[in-house]
This record gives structure tokens, sequence and C-alpha cells, in this order.
């Protein structure tokens, strides 16, 4: 269905140049409220692996939620999700997680100049049990951690990442993007060499560091462009 409309609009869009710019961003309009309604499908695993890797290419969006049990869950959400786009494997007592999502693209340039970039949708909410030891790696993507409870490492280029309350070690490294959150008795030390530094309604200039002699719990956030927002409880 998606695809039949895309090809009318595409023969819309050729013949507006003949015309006018007005009715490519009709179309855009259109598009973007009809063809790109996401769907959602679903796998889990059960694994007495500690660690879990997650690669978040060909994702927009990735939410880490604690599982109330003893399996893996995810729940991939894009225009037609398959389960084969979710690909686990587990070696060497780590479980590697990754998402192989196909684009589609048009092949007229006119309609790729402003349409390609909403073709590939796609977000993934992972429920893992408590106390596992997640790595994260990205490029250009968003990242959610719904407190969850146990250790976390992210490294990413570029975005957003949000941590609710932070519930263990954790360590980020961002190259430009802005990190939110919220801790309590732990060890903190965060570095931006060019970004902000906000710890409650106080900022700070290129890094902010607290000691903590009475918790084990480690924050580390780097990174060279990044704003870091957090609060403390």
């Amino acid at each position: 269905m998606a695809v039949r409309v895309l090809l009318k609009l595409r023969s819309i869009l050729i013949e507006s140049k003949k015309h006018s710019i007005i009715p490519i961003f009709l179309c855009l309009l259109f598009i973007s409220n009809t063809t790109f309604s996401q769907k959602k499908v679903t796998k889990k695993f059960q694994t007495t692996s500690n660690k879990v890797e997650i690669s978040t290419v060909g994702l927009d969006d990735l939410v880490i939620e604690n599982s109330e049990s003893e399996f893996i869950e995810i729940y991939l959400y894009s225009e037609n999700p398959n389960k084969n786009h979710i690909i686990f494997e587990e070696e060497y007592d780590v479980v590697k997680l990754r998402f192989n999502i196909p684009s589609f693209e048009m092949e007229d340039k006119i309609f790729r100049k402003y349409i390609t970039k909403r073709l590939n949708r796609a977000r993934a909410v992972v429920k893992i049990p408590f106390n596992k030891n997640i790595s994260v790696f990205g490029e250009k993507i968003g990242v959610s951690s719904k407190s969850y409870n146990g250790n976390l490492k992210i490294y990413m280029e570029e975005g957003t990442v949000k941590l609710d309350t932070i519930q263990q070690n954790l360590l980020v490294k961002l190259y430009v993007g802005n990190v939110f959150g919220t801790f309590k008795k732990s060890n903190v030390n965060v570095v931006s060499r060019v970004g902000k530094i906000k710890i409650n309604k106080d900022f700070y200039q290129k890094k902010y560091k607290k000691t903590d002699n009475s918790s084990d719990k480690k924050i580390d956030i780097t990174s060279i462009k990044g704003n870091i927002f957090l609060t403390s409880q």
C-alpha cells in the first residue's frame, strides 16, 4: 500500500516541476501522516550471560527498560518490521544484539532529496533483566534508559541520552549532543571540553567532580561538544 502511494506521489512530484513547488510540500505533509505509520514486532529470549552489547545501526531511537522476567524482550517499531530484522547471537558469554532494517529509496532525485530521510524510521524498546552489564554503540541516535538497574556504558558520536535515575555504574562517551539524568550517592566525574555542564542549578566550566566515600557507584561522562544536565537527590 505504502509503495503504491509513494509511486503515485512520485508522478505528482514530477508533474509539479512544471508548475509550482507548493505541491511538493503538500505531498510531504500527506506522506508524513499517511504512509509512515509504525508497526511492531516482538522477539524474546533467555540467557545466562551477564553482558549485553547493543548496536544501534539502523535505529533512530533506543529505549532500555527493566524486565520483570528472566527474558530479554525486544520490541521493534518501524513501517514494515519483521522478526528477522532483530538479530542476536551469543558468544564468549556476551549477548550481541543488532538490527538489520532495510531502507526504501525512490530513484527520482527530487523525491529523494525531500523524502528519503523519512523512509527509514525505526525505534526499539529492549527490556533487560536486572544487574546486567549493558554496552550501547551508536552514531547518531537517541538513547533512553528508564532507570535501568544495572551497569550501563554508552558510546556514541551524536545524539541525546536520557537516563532518568542512574541506578548503578554509568559510563558515557559522547562527541556532541545532550545528556540528562538524576543521581544520588555517587562518585561523579563529568568532562565536556566545549559544551555546558549543569549540576542542579549551577554551571561548571569543562569539568565537574564529586566524591562520595559512602558509595562505590561511579558515574563517568566524557564529551567534546556535549551538554550535560544532571540533578542530584
